[in-house]
């Protein structure tokens, strides 16, 4: 799990492959949970708050771009 200040150095591009990827984890981990396969249940919301984490650095930096 990557840190705020440690995702405030990475550029939107890479933000946003980190986002894909952790949807797709998240898709994958609600099937897991469907189906009673999934043994780590805290991983759900670690994954839900990770990618919260990369929006909001997402729109930090948009938010800098329309203000210059």
């Amino acid at each position: 799990m990557d840190k705020f200040s440690d995702l405030l150095k990475l550029d939107s591009k890479k933000l946003k492959e980190k986002v894909n990827l952790l949807r797709k984890e998240s898709l994958n981990l609600r099937f897991q949970k469907g189906s009673g396969q999934l043994e780590k249940t805290a991983r759900i919301p670690l994954v839900r708050k990770q990618i919260a984490r990369i929006k909001t650095v997402l729109n930090m930096n948009l938010n800098d771009k329309k203000g210059k």
